[in-house]
């Protein structure tokens, strides 16, 4: 099998994507969040962060993580999201029944290590122990990084799965 044949795995979603591909009318796009609006959210997919605050493509920059946390990695793109993107608007957004926030860090090394067979003791998961405790923490991260600063509003919002309201807890 050639690099440009399909596998199985990936052959109904890249169809999809051709179908995708051929009423594309969203090109052209320059890369900046045109709102000035940088979220950062939970990979959870009942989680749409554009349509819950009334956005659409190209308005916002999206970094989406396990339980929605302010990690290296995003405060890296929220930096740049600040410096070269047009963002002056930062949320953090985690949510209801999130999967991060219901098990230890222990207990969930112990499923995943039941459910792969395989030890999961090394693998740290970040789990949340208390939602709004780690929101004033992250919120916190992001207004005292020394390249973000003053530089964009943070607030830190809780997201209802169940309402698709947003909460602003910070």
């Amino acid at each position: 099998m050639t690099s440009n044949e399909p596998t199985p795995a990936f052959a109904d979603l890249l169809e999809h994507n051709r179908s995708y591909g051929e009423d594309f009318r969203l090109g052209g796009f320059d890369g900046i969040a045109r709102q000035g609006v940088a979220i950062v959210t939970c990979m959870d997919s009942r989680i749409e962060p554009l349509a819950m605050v009334g956005l659409t493509h190209g308005d916002a920059k999206i970094f989406r993580n396990p339980g929605g946390r302010v990690t290296d990695a995003a405060l890296e793109a929220l930096v740049l999201g600040v410096h070269l993107l047009n963002v002056n608007r930062i949320m953090i957004i985690p949510h209801t029944r999130c999967a991060m926030s219901k098990m230890s860090e222990n207990e969930l090394r112990e499923k995943i290590t039941e459910v792969s067979g395989q030890d999961a003791w090394w693998q740290h998961f970040h789990v949340v122990a208390d939602q709004h405790a780690a929101l004033v923490e992250d919120v916190h991260r992001v207004t005292s990084h020394p390249l973000i600063g003053e530089r964009a509003k943070v607030g830190g919002f809780l997201y209802d799965v169940d309402t698709g309201l947003l909460n602003h807890l910070v």
